[in-house]
C-alpha cells in the first residue's frame, strides 16, 4: 500500500490508470499523491482557523453561545451527510473534477453540465471567500502595527498578490503544493489545540452554561450581523457558519488523477477531513466562547468580535503568535482550493465543457499541472471578490457576499449527483459501489439526508440580509437554460461513451506520451 512515507508502488500506480483508462481518460497529471496528501488537500480547504474564525460573528452575534455549543455539531452534520454520499460515489468514480462525472455518468449531459457549472462557480466563489476573509483577518490581526488601512485599493493589491502566488506555486507542479498542504493539515491541527489551550488558561471562569444558553441578539444587539428575526431564525441563521466552513471536502476527489489507490484514499479523504474539522473546531470554538469576557458586549462586536476577545485576554505575545500560525493557515486554505478549482476546470473542459476548452485542458509536459485552468481559476476568484466589493448590497461585506454564493452554488453542486445516485444504484449507469463500500441502505440514508439538508441550507442562504442571494441563483438557472438551449445542447458531447469512448481511447497513448507518462497497465 502507497503512503505518503515511501515511494508509490507501479502496481498501485497501474491499477490507478487503468481505472482511469477504462473511462476514456489519459494519465496526464501526475499520480504522485499518497492518502494523508490527499486527506490534507481537503483538511486545508475546510480550514477551521479561515471559516470558523472568520465567519465567528454569525453565531456569537446570532444566538450567543448556543450557536456552538449546539450549532456547530449540528452544521456539521449537514455538511457531513453531504461528504459521506459524495465519498460512496467517488469510490466508484475517482476522476479529476468528480462531479461533473457523477453528474453525468449517473444522469446526462445536461445533468453534467448543470452540475459542473454549480460546481466551478461553487469554487471560484469559495476561493473569493477565502481570500477575502484572509484579508479581513490580516488588517485586523496586523494591519496597525504595519500602519496598512482597510480601504478597496490596498484590498484589492493584497487579494492580487496572494491569489497571484498561490496560482504560482500550483503553476510549478503538485508535488509542491502537496507538501505545502500536508504542512497545512499539521499545521491547523497543531494550532487549533494551542489556541483552545490558551482560551482556556486565559478564560475567568469556565461557565460551560454558556455553550447551551439562547439568546437573540439580531439587529442592534448583534451589531448588525443579522437582521431583527426570530428566535428560530437567528439560530437557523447562525448554522451558516458551520456549513460555510464545512465545505471543499470535493478537493480530495478533484485530485483523485493525482492520487494513488484512488478509489480508496479519496473517499477516505473525503469523510475523515469533515471528522477531524468537526471535533477540533468543536473543541477550538468553545474554548474561545468560555474566554470571552462578557457575551452581550461580543455580540455588539459584530465580525470584530474574535480581535476584541483576544485582545482583552491573551497577552500580547503569545497573541501575535497564534495571529500568525492562523494567518498561514489561511494562506494555504486559499492555495488548496486554487488546486481543487484548477482540476474541476481542467477535467470540465477536456470534454469540451468550457470555452477556449483545448487550452484551459492542456497539461503542462514540464510540470504535469493544468497550467492555463489554474490561472483562470485563480483570476477568476479574484475579479469575483473585486466586485463584490464594489457593488456591496446594502453594506453588506464582500465577505458576506461571497460566502452566501459559495454555500448556494456548492450544495447544489453536491446534491445533483447524489440524487441522481440514489434512484440510478443497481442500474447500468451504477451497477456496483466501489472498494470504499458503506452499503445501499446506508448511502440511500445519506442521499435522503442531503436533499433534506439542500432545501434547509438554501432556505437559509436565501434569508435577510441575503436575500438577494436567491435573483443571483434564479438568474444564473435561467441563463444557463439559455445557454444550454441555444449553444450546448448541440454542442457538448459530455464524458466519453460508447463511440466516444473508444475513440478516446484509441488517443490516449499519444496524450500520455505528450507529457512523458511512461506507466502503462
Amino acid at each position: 500500500m502507497a503512503t505518503d512515507k515511501q515511494p508509490p508502488g507501479a502496481g498501485d500506480i497501474s491499477e490507478d490508470i487503468k481505472v482511469l483508462h477504462s473511462m476514456g481518460y489519459a494519465q496526464e497529471l501526475l499520480r504522485s499523491m499518497g492518502t494523508f496528501s490527499n486527506f490534507a488537500i481537503s483538511f486545508s480547504i475546510i480550514c477551521i482557523l479561515s471559516g470558523g474564525i472568520n465567519s465567528l460573528a454569525q453565531a456569537t452575534s446570532g444566538s450567543g453561545g448556543i450557536g456552538i455549543g449546539i450549532g456547530w455539531p449540528l452544521g456539521c452534520a449537514v455538511s457531513g451527510v453531504f461528504a459521506v454520499a459524495m465519498a460512496q460515489i467517488s469510490s466508484a468514480y475517482p476522476t479529476a473534477g468528480g462531479l461533473y462525472h457523477w453528474g453525468s455518468l449517473l444522469g446526462n449531459r445536461f445533468t453534467g453540465w448543470v452540475t459542473a457549472w454549480f460546481n466551478l462557480l461553487g469554487l471560484v466563489t469559495v476561493l473569493g471567500a477565502i481570500n477575502a476573509g484572509t484579508w479581513t483577518f490580516f488588517i485586523g490581526a496586523f494591519g496597525t502595527s504595519l500602519g496598512i488601512e482597510n480601504t478597496l485599493t490596498n484590498q484589492t493589491i493584497f487579494l492580487g498578490i496572494i491569489t497571484g502566488g498561490m496560482a504560482l506555486i500550483n503553476h510549478y507542479g503538485i508535488g509542491l503544493t502537496a507538501r505545502l498542504t500536508d504542512f497545512s493539515g499539521y499545521l491547523i491541527f497543531a494550532t487549533a489545540v494551542v489556541l483552545a489551550v490558551v482560551c482556556l488558561v486565559f478564560a475567568p471562569s469556565w461557565e460551560f452554561s454558556r455553550l447551551f444558553t439562547f439568546h437573540n441578539y439580531s439587529g442592534d444587539a448583534g451589531g448588525g450581523v443579522w437582521p431583527q428575526v426570530s428566535n428560530g431564525w437567528v439560530f437557523l441563521l447562525g448554522l451558516l457558519l458551520p456549513i460555510y466552513t464545512i465545505t471543499g471536502y470535493d478537493a480530495s476527489a478533484h485530485t483523485s488523477e493525482e492520487t494513488v489507490r484512488a478509489a480508496h484514499s479519496v473517499p477516505r479523504g473525503m469523510v475523515r477531513s469533515v471528522i477531524w474539522s468537526t471535533v477540533f473546531g468543536y473543541i477550538m470554538l468553545c474554548s474561545f466562547v468560555l474566554m470571552i469576557p462578557d457575551m452581550d458586549e461580543a455580540a455588539k462586536q459584530g465580525w470584530n468580535v474574535f480581535f476584541w476577545a483576544m485582545d482583552a485576554r491573551v497577552p500580547g505575545g503569545i497573541k501575535e503568535a497564534l495571529f500568525l500560525a492562523i494567518f498561514v493557515s489561511q494562506l494555504l486554505c486559499g492555495l488548496a482550493t486554487v488546486t481543487s478549482a484548477s482540476r474541476m476546470i481542467f477535467a470540465f473542459s477536456r470534454d469540451g465543457g468550457l470555452p477556449f476548452s483545448k487550452a484551459l485542458a492542456k497539461v503542462s509536459p514540464r510540470y504535469r499541472t493544468p497550467v492555463a485552468a489554474i490561472w483562470t481559476g485563480a483570476t477568476s476568484a479574484f475579479v469575483f471578490v473585486w466586485g463584490a466589493s464594489l457593488v456591496s448590497i446594502a453594506g453588506t461585506s464582500a465577505y458576506a457576499i461571497v460566502v452566501s454564493c459559495t454555500v448556494i452554488f456548492l450544495f447544489f453542486s453536491f446534491v445533483i449527483p447524489i440524487t441522481l445516485g440514489l434512484f440510478t444504484y443497481g442500474t447500468s449507469k451504477w451497477p456496483k459501489m466501489g472498494p470504499w463500500n458503506i452499503g445501499r441502505g446506508a448511502y440511500s440514508l445519506v442521499a435522503i439526508l442531503s436533499i433534506i439538508s439542500m432545501v434547509l441550507i438554501f432556505t437559509i442562504g436565501v434569508q435577510p440580509p441575503n436575500d438577494w442571494a436567491l435573483d443571483i441563483t434564479v438568474g444564473f438557472l435561467i441563463v444557463t437554460a439559455v445557454v444550454w438551449v441555444v449553444f450546448e445542447n448541440r454542442r457538448f458531447q459530455g464524458p466519453p461513451t460508447g463511440e466516444l469512448a473508444a475513440e478516446r481511447l484509441a488517443n490516449i497513448r499519444a496524450a500520455e506520451a505528450a507529457v512523458g507518462e511512461t506507466t502503462r497497465v
